[in-house]
């Protein structure tokens, strides 16, 4: 579909919507709690889905009631736990992960643990991302396993055996959020896993945070030392209320910074996740900031170019851009290497896309150089990234003429109301009249 973004002043309150990188890790680790959980405030994103789905195919049952009016709901999930002699009533021979980077490299690992073979599937861009670290992994392990030269599908046949090994966590954290839960629920004595040039240290203390409410004991060293110790059972109920998403909420944020004034609600300063350092950028940037107990205001003011590491947050870049294109100078965004594997080729995408609205944007080592200017209303693609996107669409709230975003519904995968969202701030946008919001 397309959705077409006219020049807009925004102002209003928006609560963020779940975090689908806790809403995720959630239901992992609701499949590996012997018993029931209770997961409030659930996401709705196709990559939450997509979870869901996962852990139905690996044996548990998954209860979601449809909530009433005003109620965020609840999913009730009961799991026979971890055991590893395959004896999972309903377990499926495949899980498919949908366009789930995250779950893919964090549900392998965990379907391992069966000693039932399973093939891991996906689709869209998931198909061409790199697994090919589970070729040296799984070995040291005692899990068979075939990949298709590095890609999905994947072929596994456990049951794995927690061992102390090394890892590179250069790629993503993602492999390593799989192995510290497999891990810690297959432990019957402590293990150390050693991870070298690890990227995004924020999501691991999103996944330790979330590990540590559901039992799990782990201490690390300085990120290259993690200690598991085995788990002490605890087949009581659990209950987790999904926190809001920072990634999601950035993209509000800069639509207040650039085009009025917005508050997102329900965002967690003492969270795990890496994109709230985003308040930062907007604060170097010069916009108006205002924080009150998990409320945050972000007020239009003039903004300046700022100099922002992205390294450790590399799904900042949309809407790093976006914020950048509207600033006063020259802005330079670090870490340009993480943005290879993601839904498109980050980098080349936001480059070819933004230029289409006149952007001046280069790379120059590992740095994106973005310029504030004026920009046009153009006709831009998606690339069916979700990211590209919101970022097209909120940058589009301060240009000269309309902007038309193609496959518009990319951003189903994280946030599938932001069309709704920014119409509720009062921005003028127009879907198809049978977009289903």
């Amino acid at each position: 579909m397309t959705a077409t973004i006219h020049p807009s002043r925004v102002k209003g309150t928006l609560t963020a919507p779940p975090s689908k990188s806790a809403m995720q890790r959630a239901c992992a680790l609701a499949y590996l709690h012997e018993g029931q959980t209770t997961i409030l405030n659930p996401g709705k994103s196709d990559d939450d889905l997509a979870a869901l789905q996962i852990i139905r195919d690996l044996g548990a049952t998954v209860d979601n009631p449809v909530p009433a009016e005003g109620d965020a709901g609840q999913i009730i999930i009961n799991s026979p736990g971890t055991n590893t002699n395959g004896t999972r009533p309903g377990a499926a021979k495949e899980i498919h992960c949908g366009e789930s980077g995250l779950s893919l490299r964090m549900f392998t690992p965990i379907a391992a643990l069966s000693h039932l073979e399973v093939t891991i599937t996906g689709r869209g861009s998931l198909l061409q991302r790199p697994v090919g670290q589970f070729d040296e992994l799984f070995p040291q392990l005692s899990v068979q396993f075939h990949s298709n030269q590095g890609k999905l599908p994947l072929h596994i046949k456990g049951p794995l055996v927690p061992a102390d090994i090394t890892i590179d966590g250069s790629l993503s954290s993602q492999f390593v959020t799989g192995l510290l839960m497999a891990f810690a629920a297959a432990a019957t004595k402590p293990v150390t896993l050693t991870v070298t040039n690890l990227a995004s240290k924020p999501y691991i203390d999103l996944t330790l945070q979330l590990m540590k409410q559901f039992g799990y004991t782990i201490e690390h060293e300085q990120y290259h030392r993690f200690f598991i110790q085995p788990k002490t059972p605890n087949p009581g109920p659990q209950i987790y209320s999904v926190e809001g998403d920072w990634s999601s909420a950035s993209f509000l944020l800069v639509a207040g910074a650039i085009s009025g004034e917005v508050t997102v609600n329900g965002l967690d300063r003492s969270s795990g996740q890496a994109d709230k350092a985003m308040l930062h950028a907007l604060e170097w940037a010069g916009a108006g900031v205002s924080v009150s107990g998990s409320s945050v205001t972000i007020l239009k003011k003039p903004l300046t170019a700022f100099h922002f590491d992205a390294t450790e947050c590399p799904d900042l870049f949309p809407p790093l851009v976006a914020l950048a294109l509207h600033a006063h100078g020259t802005t330079v965004i670090k870490g340009v290497h993480r943005l290879a594997h993601k839904e498109s080729d980050r980098a080349l995408t936001l480059m070819e896309e933004f230029g289409k609205m006149g952007a001046d944007i280069h790379i120059v080592d590992d740095s994106m150089l973005v310029t504030g200017t004026s920009l046009s209303g153009a006709t831009v693609h998606s690339r069916h990234d979700h990211r590209i996107a919101m970022a097209c669409a909120v940058a589009a709230l301060n240009t000269i003429g309309a902007t038309i975003i193609e496959e518009a519904e990319a951003v189903n995968k994280s946030y599938p109301d932001f069309y709704l969202h920014l119409k509720m701030l009062g921005a003028d946008v127009s879907l198809p009249i049978n977009y289903n919001q």
